[in-house]
């Protein structure tokens, strides 16, 4: 099966305006590319302008869609207000908001200062929370209502997870949010849901979280069930539809894309599938010597 095709009808999303926080690189790039390819415009933000202004020729060209590149730091709450206003005098209304804008560190955490452990909290807990309150309180304000607030979070923010504390701690938050929102702001016509991705690896990310030759060392293929890491557009499919009319009736939710890798890791026995056939046959041979006692 090619798991890069496209899953939506053309203009699935025709109409629409969406916001993608970290739009101009790795997966955020990739929903931003499907979103326009559905007949989206999509506002891209991040710190730097002159990538996202690359990124907005290239996909303008490749899509025909409409891209505005906003200068945006998620962590300060006036330019994310800017942001707001930036999007709307551009295309009239924003739809959707996508709050993918992340950092990590992979790192013991005696390791970590107290300034490396805020700068992740900054970006994903209190960047989320910037964007969502910003575009919650305007669509309030002016009635508009039938919006979508999709974050993007992880497995570990409800498990926890070793070496990338920071980071679980502001996915939980996130996760938190997300839930507690799809309820206080559902009479406002809004929806949150969320998406926990797996391994989909992207270049800039992987290369700072695993530099060197840990990538090969760490094979996350081998860690997932079906032995494959997710192909970018599996992800861009799985956003459009929560950010189309077609999820209206999905609200609160988190969906896990991950091919299974966090219930492997999740079950006390799940390492007992390194055992060989031989040892398998000589247990099964124990067990049975012994009902025959």
């Amino acid at each position: 099966m090619d798991y890069t095709k496209k899953m939506l009808r053309d203009d699935a999303l025709k109409g629409k305006t969406i916001v993608v926080t970290g739009g101009g690189s790795g997966l955020g790039k990739a929903m931003t590319a499907y979103f326009l390819e559905l007949g989206a415009n999509v506002v891209i933000t991040s710190r730097n302008i002159e990538k996202l202004q690359a990124v907005k020729t290239e996909l303008e060209s490749q899509t025909g869609g409409k891209v505005l590149a906003v200068q945006c730091d998620v962590r300060n709450y006036d330019e994310v207000e800017a942001m707001v206003n930036a999007s709307v005098e551009a295309f009239g209304k924003v739809d959707v908001l996508l709050n993918n804008a992340a950092g990590n560190f992979i790192s013991p955490t005696e390791r970590l200062s107290a300034n490396a452990f805020d700068t992740i909290i900054d970006i994903v807990l209190k960047g989320t929370k910037n964007c969502t309150l910003a575009f919650g309180k305007y669509w309030i304000k002016n009635k508009e209502t039938e919006k979508v607030v999709l974050n993007i979070v992880t497995t570990y923010a409800w498990t926890g997870s070793a070496y990338v504390v920071p980071s679980a701690t502001a996915k939980a938050g996130v996760l938190a949010m997300t839930r507690s929102l799809a309820v206080e702001w559902a009479k406002y016509g809004m929806r949150f849901n969320a998406i926990a991705p797996g391994p989909f690896p992207t270049k800039g990310a992987w290369d700072r979280l695993l530099p060197g030759d840990l990538k090969e060392k760490f094979d996350l293929a081998k860690k997932v069930p079906l032995k494959r890491v997710g192909e970018h557009q599996e992800l861009a499919n799985l956003a459009a539809y929560l950010v189309s009319d077609f999820s209206s009736y999905v609200n609160g939710e988190v969906i896990t894309i991950d091919g299974g890798e966090w219930l492997k890791g999740a079950g006390q026995m799940n390492l007992l599938e390194e055992v060989p056939k031989e040892m398998w046959d000589m247990l099964e041979m124990m067990i049975r010597a012994k009902k025959n006692d």
